[in-house]
């Protein structure tokens, strides 16, 4: 099951890579390369640090799903671009998933909670930033519209401090997720963003 769920989160991370290549108009290798990028890159990080073998690299599944995402955005674009308001729901729910997986993932190798925490974060936002930097972008982790990355943090908090207080397994991970996927539909709803230097005004 939750390898599925990892699937899932992986399959919609991907499908916004690939958009973005399709809106760089990149050709379908660039489009693939964006979508495992924004898909993969955060769990491989981590793993990396963790010094462990990545994830995305013991599976089959891990591969060719944004492979399939890749496909879907290259022949149906305008489609899916359409319905990008249910994409953003889902991928509100994948980066809530991934970054109290990330941080549960990094207590069991033993990390301090304020690393696993930072841990969680960068499984939920890292394939993202990396995406952005390789298409030319400013990474949303540096610019936080509508809090992205912020939901991720108090999802790996939340995560931490349950695992603290000997609270594990699949309930635990399932309300940080939740946390976070709240908070970021909420910053959607109500436009919220983290604040901007004394004194700066928003350009939009």
């Amino acid at each position: 099951m939750s390898e599925l769920l990892d699937l899932a989160g992986i399959f919609v991370f991907a499908l916004s890579g690939a958009l973005m290549g399709v809106r760089k108009r990149l050709d379908v290798i660039g489009m693939a390369v964006l979508a495992g990028m924004t898909a993969l890159g955060g769990g491989v990080v981590r793993d990396l640090i963790l010094n462990v073998p990545p994830a995305a690299f013991q599976s089959l599944g891990y591969v060719v799903t944004p492979l399939v995402a890749t496909v879907v955005v290259f022949f149906w674009h305008p489609h899916v671009a359409r319905v990008m308001p249910a994409i953003l729901i889902l991928d509100a729910a994948g980066l809530g998933l991934f970054c109290a997986v990330g941080t549960e993932k990094a207590l069991l190798y033993g990390l301090t909670p304020l690393h696993a925490v930072l841990l969680g974060v960068t499984t939920a936002v890292g394939g993202g930033m990396l995406r952005d930097i390789m298409a030319g972008e400013i990474p949303t982790l540096l610019y936080d519209r509508q809090l992205y990355a912020v939901p991720a943090l108090l999802g790996s908090i939340a995560m931490a401090a349950l695992y603290a207080l000997d609270l594990h397994g699949w309930p635990a991970t399932l309300a940080s997720a939740v946390l976070a996927f709240g908070l970021r539909i909420l910053a959607m709803r109500y436009g919220w963003r983290a604040p901007l230097a004394r004194g700066v005004t928003p350009t939009e």
